[in-house]
């Protein structure tokens, strides 16, 4: 957007200022070649008055003299008087002259019109526009003479160079143009930066109210839709806490009233519903909570969380392997970083027997790998299984599986915390989970 603004305004004023510059370039040469016209008028009627009053056998020699620059006057080589059409220049000149004078236009004009001049233009030299003709004047003796009207010889000095000006012109609206970019496209940055902290912390401050009357007003739209976020997500965090809170006294006298139940068959059985329907409450809580950003981030070591986890896993009897270090720290909440990495080691024992896991430290980031030996998932699915109760088994019994809420669960831990989570099959067979930690969150 930067570059966007910075070039239409660059295109905007240069143009302006071309088109300014070569109207005003124009409208010089026009008055230019007006005065050189008016200035043309009164030499020619000077040099004819003076010429009249120059003896006829004089007249050539006193003509070599005074015909110089862009002025000549000259005895005419024949003695053709047909009139043609008038001309602004003659018309002018027949007035000036007395009666006793006779001016007669030529079509003929001299060659040095054609040539291009170094005039005052803004893309070079180009051909004469002013008066440049050549008309014949019958003297008051009956002499016939050529005056001609030449555009002038060389460059007309203007008092300064135009790409000299014109150069540093556009340094400074280049300038002038980059801090107004910069003025108009840093709200919005600081607007979009605020959005991406958003998703990381639903709890930062409020954006200050300062600078345009839009930027404030955007500001304030987005406090405000901050604030309705926050209240949803505590609200609806209160409310399965609630709900979890009240169902625990019903499902314990279940649970002690089955204990009454004769049948040991049909005891178990309930008792295994009950257990999973605590287990969902359990893993409800879980998702809502995973998604509250309220807790205090801390420095963790990643090593040793790693090691505390898989050793806690190893104790409950599940085959776990772990490989690498990391050598960092992170910036998170230690309970749902905890969360999150018994998900995705549960998760990779449950369906592949199986996790290995290893650690390895990238440009300033870390990556763990938790890889199953199980058989996979379909690649079409590997997307929906982070959806909320999405299973691939068609049952949902304890021995296939949970609730389908624990990688759920450790997508949003993962995205609370600026990292990334990603699922792919191996080439070998098994399914790799990749937890990312960018270098915003790790430090020495």
């Amino acid at each position: 957007m930067t570059g966007r603004v910075f070039f239409a305004l660059m295109v905007g004023i240069v143009a302006s200022a071309a088109l300014t510059q070569w109207l005003a370039v124009n409208e010089r040469q026009r008055t230019l070649e007006r005065y050189r016209t008016y200035h043309a008028l009164e030499r020619a009627e000077q040099i004819i008055e003076t010429t009249d009053v120059v003896r006829p056998e004089s007249r050539a020699q006193y003509l070599a003299v005074s015909s110089k620059s862009s002025m000549r006057l000259e005895i005419a080589t024949d003695n053709d008087l047909t009139l043609h059409p008038a001309t602004e220049f003659s018309t002018a000149l027949a007035q000036r002259l007395p009666r006793d004078f006779q001016v007669i236009p030529m079509t003929e004009r001299p060659p040095q019109c054609e040539q291009r001049t170094s005039t005052m233009t803004l893309f070079g030299p180009g051909p004469w526009r002013g008066t440049c003709e050549s008309v014949k004047i019958v003297m008051t003796d009956g002499q016939v003479l050529k005056l001609s009207v030449l555009p002038p010889r060389g460059s007309i000095p203007t008092g300064h160079n135009e790409y000299a000006v014109f150069v540093p012109f556009l340094l400074c609206i280049a300038i002038l143009a980059y801090f107004v970019t910069r003025m108009a496209v840093r709200p919005v940055k600081q607007l979009a930066q605020a959005a991406k902290d958003l998703g990381n912390d639903i709890n930062k401050p409020p954006l200050e109210l300062a600078g345009a009357a839009e930027i404030r007003q955007a500001s304030a739209a987005f406090n405000a839709m901050q604030g309705r976020i926050r209240q949803h997500i505590i609200q609806r965090t209160e409310m399965l806490a609630a709900i979890t809170h009240d169902l625990q006294t019903p499902l314990t006298r279940m649970r002690l009233r089955l204990e009454k139940v004769s049948d040991a068959d049909l005891q178990q059985k309930l008792i295994g519903d009950l257990s999973a329907m605590q287990q969902m409450i359990r893993e409800g809580l879980d998702l809502a909570r995973s998604m509250d950003t309220t807790g205090t981030m801390q420095k963790l070591d990643l090593d040793s969380l790693l090691d505390s986890v898989c050793a806690d896993a190893i104790d409950a009897g599940q085959q776990v392997e772990l490989k690498g270090r990391a050598g960092m720290a992170l910036l998170g909440r230690p309970l749902d970083v905890q969360r999150c990495l018994v998900n995705l080691i549960d998760n990779a024992v449950k369906y592949g027997q199986k996790a290995h896991v290893t650690v390895e430290r990238l440009a300033g980031a870390a990556r763990i790998r938790i890889r199953d030996e199980g058989p996979g998932i379909p690649q079409d699915q590997l997307a929906r299984v982070f959806e909320p109760f999405y299973r691939v088994e068609t049952s949902r019994s304890r021995e296939s599986g949970g609730t389908g809420l624990g990688l759920t669960i450790a997508r949003n831990i993962a995205e609370q915390h600026g990292a990334t989570l990603s699922l792919a099959n191996g080439d070998t067979g098994g399914l790799e989970a990749v937890l990312t930690l960018p270098e915003l969150y790790a430090g020495k």
